[in-house]
């Protein structure tokens, strides 16, 4: 007897922590009146109203418009108080409910109460307009709440509310109602922002028909032909061509746009189109002077040729490459001094250099006649000379970068060419050390 008394209490205890999780419309209406007479002095009316609003609805409810016009009605109300404290820097977030995506859910419930409408039978009209006027109100708020994400870089809900503001407008314009999308300029950039976080959130089909509708629209904004470039470079689709069929548009039209060239630069690296790359990054370099990754691009440009021509026997060509590399690396270092790239890339310069010696070097040492004697020498004097050029520079960059192994394997073997054992051991466990995943606290030429 006792055992079934305590199963039907239990069984009680249930039912009443499942109606708990409905909404209470009454309660919800009742708090939303309270706090519309004095907002400032009922705060925790509007606690009230969204805590009884935002469970699932029970019953007739489920079915009935005039829940969902209440659901929006208060979250949009939230929405308004957060934008407001914003804005004005008046009182304080902490203070109001917390509702994670207070503008979708507000949007959500009064589209839904659209689709109740349409559905019931004899739904009074004004059940329509009160639910479309919701939805001009959330609009607003979608976008603000769409920025306040963008600025946090969450551009996965920035896109979310976006997105929204857009199908509000379609709805409105549906119902022949006012939007704030009805300004040309306003619904462009709305669609701008919209394929900004798609693009930002690595949504690239999203992204792509908004920009081409801009850009078949001639908006005025450089950035559209960036993006277009990106989203046709991108993914398994890629089409390199159509990609860059739009930044030459875009570099056509806005010639002066940094941006456009930084990308178009990016674009013909990516394709190793070196001697392309040199006018375009000596303009880069007349636009921003002060820049240091610009001349370090171009000296790398030069690397490369000087690469290129010294493997194909050119040897004047690779010459005169070797020298405007070094002269543009050492411009980057003028502009940075502890720039690690640039002095990695000085010391490789020079590195490389003797390594190619070498090569030819190995060649002559079957030669034991004199004059292959004395050119072998010379070559040899040639070897060295490279490396201690490019000693100083890898010592500089290991003081800047003691965790760099591509700069610590160059100083080892650098000075098991100096025949130092001692010094290329040393450089050797501090290498080891990273490769097992260690660091190096401090620099090997710290002292130096």
């Amino acid at each position: 007897m006792n055992k079934m008394i305590l199963g039907m209490l239990a069984l009680g205890l249930v039912v009443v922590s499942v109606q708990a999780q409905h909404a209470d419309v009454r309660a919800a209406k009742r708090a939303l009146a309270a706090y519309n007479l004095d907002p400032h002095a009922s705060k925790e009316r509007l606690h009230e109203a969204v805590a009884a609003i935002l469970p699932d609805p029970i019953g007739e409810d489920v079915a009935d418009p005039k829940y969902y016009i209440l659901k929006g009605e208060i979250l949009n109300t939230l929405a308004n108080q957060i934008v407001t404290v914003k804005q004005t820097g008046l009182g304080s977030i902490e203070e109001l409910p917390q509702v994670d995506g207070v503008a979708l859910k507000a949007f959500n419930a009064l589209t839904t109460a659209v689709e109740k409408h349409a559905q019931a039978v004899n739904s009074p009209g004004y059940l329509l307009r009160d639910a479309i006027k919701g939805i001009q109100e959330a609009q607003a708020h979608l976008y603000n709440f769409g920025v306040y994400a963008f600025e946090a870089q969450d551009y996965g809900s920035a896109y979310l509310h976006f997105s929204s503001g857009l199908a509000a407008h379609e709805i409105l314009k549906k119902e022949g109602q006012e939007s704030v999308l009805d300004d040309a300029f306003a619904m462009m950039d709305q669609k701008y922002v919209t394929g900004l976080a798609a693009l930002n959130n690595h949504m690239t089909e999203a992204a792509k028909p908004l920009f081409e509708e801009l850009y078949q629209a001639n908006f005025d904004n450089p950035a559209i032909y960036e993006a277009l470039y990106t989203v046709h470079a991108s993914g398994e689709d890629a089409d390199m061509e159509i990609a860059y069929r739009y930044l030459k548009a875009g570099r056509e039209k806005y010639p002066g746009e940094v941006s456009l060239l930084f990308a178009e630069i990016n674009h013909f690296l990516k394709q190793n189109r070196l001697d392309e790359l040199i006018d375009k990054l000596k303009t880069a370099i007349t636009r921003e002077p002060n820049n240091p990754a610009l001349y370090l691009t171009l000296g790398g440009v030069y690397d490369n040729l000087y690469q290129r021509e010294s493997a194909s026997g050119n040897s004047d060509r690779a010459s005169n490459y070797f020298d405007q590399a070094f002269n543009y690396y050492n411009q980057s270092l003028e502009k940075d001094p502890t720039n690690f790239d640039a002095l990695y890339s000085t010391g490789t310069l020079y590195y490389n250099r003797a390594a190619t010696l070498t090569m030819a070097l190995s060649e002559l040492s079957s030669d034991s006649s004199q004059a292959g004697m004395e050119k072998y020498e010379a070559m040899e004097a040639e070897v060295f000379a490279a490396f201690d050029n490019a000693l100083p520079y890898f010592q500089k960059a290991e003081r800047v970068n003691p965790n760099s192994v591509e700069t610590l394997i160059a100083l080892k073997e650098i000075y098991a060419r100096y025949n130092e054992p001692e010094t290329s051991n040393a450089l050797n466990e501090r290498l080891e050390n990273l490769q097992h995943g260690g660091t190096n606290e401090t620099s090997f030429f710290h002292g130096f």
